[in-house]
């Protein structure tokens, strides 16, 4: 990547993002958030320089600029991707640490953020906007769809299907063949042996619905 980066967001996943490009010697141009209480602070020697719509910087995305989304509340992410997509025409880069194994078989979409020691098995695909955290396992033939988050030391076994904008806590286990349906959640700790439905969440082992 030639281009320096705006991330949008400043608290959470951002400062893990900007060690991230660092890693990869990409620089970092600066931090956008929407809580002014940040504004002018500086992360790491990187500074918020304002708020997400903030004209001034957003035009530099596509030309001097990429960008990462770094925020980890899906309607509040979509937001932001949506808005550079139709005012900048451009997909949000792929924040991916060094240390992460991806052979050459797996599909990755944009805006991906994938921390330290995930592996991911041949010809998985991850598609676009997805949070996976520390230490995960995505397994062969693994598919995750859009927006999809994977907490820190996961492991989805080989054909998981994971649909979009699901939830998967940390230290979960999902048994091979599973789909996890959209908007679905699966509470920390739970090992999924069943297909879990559009919109369910589950929590256990093995993973039970949790009345709404």
């Amino acid at each position: 990547m030639e281009n320096p980066v705006i991330i949008f967001g400043a608290n959470g996943i951002a400062k893990a993002a900007l060690e991230i490009f660092n890693s990869h010697e990409v620089v970092v141009f600066g931090f956008l958030d929407d809580d002014v209480s940040w504004h002018g602070k500086e992360i790491n020697g990187v500074s918020v320089l304002g708020a997400t719509d903030d004209h001034g910087f957003l035009k530099l995305i596509g030309k001097k600029t990429e960008a990462f989304v770094a925020v980890d509340e899906n309607a509040y992410r979509k937001g932001l991707v949506k808005m550079i997509n139709e005012k900048r025409k451009k997909m949000p880069v792929n924040a991916i640490h060094s240390f992460v194994h991806i052979p050459e078989s797996v599909f990755l979409g944009h805006g991906n953020f994938i921390n330290a020691g995930v592996v991911v098995g041949a010809s998985a695909r991850i598609s676009n906007h997805c949070l996976i955290n520390s230490g995960v396992v995505i397994d062969h033939d693994v598919e995750l769809g859009d927006f999809v988050q994977v907490g820190a030391g996961s492991v989805l076994n080989a054909g998981v299907k994971v649909e979009a904008e699901a939830f998967i806590g940390s230290g979960v286990t999902i048994v091979s063949g599973v789909t996890i349906g959209e908007g679905a959640r699966v509470g920390a700790g739970s090992v999924v042996v069943a297909d879990v439905s559009k919109g369910q969440t589950v929590f256990g082992n093995p993973a039970s619905l949790v009345a709404g």
